[in-house]
């Protein structure tokens, strides 16, 4: 599944709580709705930071739906498939199990079929139905004593509770903390934790995080733009089970005919890798917080304005360039990506920066 694989250049283009693996599903907005408040005992934001970071999920499944709304204009040429295209807009839907770190399953429902990510010790297999085409990886043993390693593992969340973790991750003083009303989701008591950036120039208002009032397990993950009472991303549980899922959850059989890919493990020693490595756009971190920006440098084919790259998807990814607003300033000249909780800039002179920022944020790191 290429989905999977990383984008170095591209990952600001997923916000930070997306399901980097979700395709196109069916579910109805209307699910994410809360139900009546409950009443529950008073909980400091403090208190709740500790449930999250003490809880101990020994075993859970349930169905979760995702919804992403970012403002986007057509970015196919930019992203390079339609699949991550995809989870940036509309609704999605997935079925998720968990019986410890080394013991999971996500399947990715459309109309046309699904799709899986199975781990069961050392063995992960992904699987397609409509393509009837299944991969075998064994990951690493790591060090004794410690979970595997696995180096193509998705960097980006495919459950409420991998949203959180992320999103708790980026506390520090630039972030107020507090709490937001209880609700209801999906059958269960929940309070609400709301993180809230203090720098006026991120794009993001506030991350809200509805976490089980017993299990203190995520429930539900919204991230809110500026200026916006909507949700720009959300994720949901729909319905959940605290129950260790059966063990053939986690048992892929490939079905008759489907054909079987074996994936490479083999690890290359550093001198191997610098080859590699040298091909990577040089990537750099402006600022601290949510006011971040990442800047890269980009080969020429990528250059905003470029038309040039071969075949149909450097067609579709010059086209895609050329329509974006053209800007300048004492910075340079370049074109803009804008969604609701990002920034892009690219540059004339072949840089990209971008950041869950404004415009104006981006100019002042290009302007050096």
């Amino acid at each position: 599944m290429s989905v999977l694989k990383s984008r170095p250049v591209l990952r600001w283009l997923v916000p930070v709580a997306a399901v980097a693996t979700v395709i196109g599903g069916g579910a109805a907005i209307g699910t994410f709705a809360a139900e009546a408040e409950p009443s529950l005992p008073p909980r400091t934001a403090a208190q709740l930071l500790v449930d999250l970071q003490t809880s101990r999920l020994e075993g859970l499944s349930g169905t979760v739906v995702q919804r992403a709304d970012l403002g986007l204009p057509p970015i196919a040429g930019l992203v390079g498939g339609n699949e991550l295209t995809t989870l940036l807009t509309g609704t999605h839907t997935l079925r998720v199990w968990y019986s410890g770190p080394d013991k999971q399953r996500v399947a990715l429902l459309d109309t046309l079929g699904e799709r899986d990510v199975i781990r069961n010790g050392r063995d992960v297999w992904t699987w397609d139905s409509r393509a009837n085409a299944a991969t075998h990886r064994t990951l690493g043993a790591g060090v004794p004593g410690e979970p595997a390693v696995d180096d193509h593992a998705p960097e980006l969340p495919g459950t409420p509770q991998e949203a959180a973790d992320q999103a708790l991750a980026a506390i520090d003083p630039s972030t107020a903390v507090s709490v937001g009303r209880s609700a209801t989701v999906a059958g269960r008591d929940a309070y609400e934790l709301v993180l809230e950036p203090r720098d006026d120039a991120s794009l993001v208002h506030q991350f809200r995080i509805a976490i089980d009032a017993r299990e203190h397990v995520p429930l539900r993950f919204e991230v809110f733009a500026t200026g916006s009472d909507q949700p720009a991303f959300e994720m949901a549980f729909t319905q959940v089970d605290y129950q260790r899922p059966d063990a053939d959850q986690f048992v892929f059989n490939p079905p008759p005919g489907v054909r079987v890919s074996e994936e490479s493990t083999d690890r290359p020693d550093r001198a191997d890798r610098k080859p590699a490595a040298a091909e990577q756009p040089q990537v750099r971190a402006v600022g601290t917080g949510w006011t971040t920006v990442l800047e890269a440098r980009i080969d020429a084919a990528g250059k905003a304005g470029a038309g040039k790259t071969a075949g149909p998807a450097g067609a579709e990814l010059g086209g895609v360039l050329n329509s974006l607003p053209a800007v300048n300033g004492d910075w340079g000249s370049g074109r803009l990506l804008t969604g609701k909780l990002f920034s892009v800039l690219l540059t004339d002179d072949g840089r990209v920066l971008a950041g869950a920022v404004t415009p104006e944020r981006l100019y002042q790191v290009a302007r050096g």
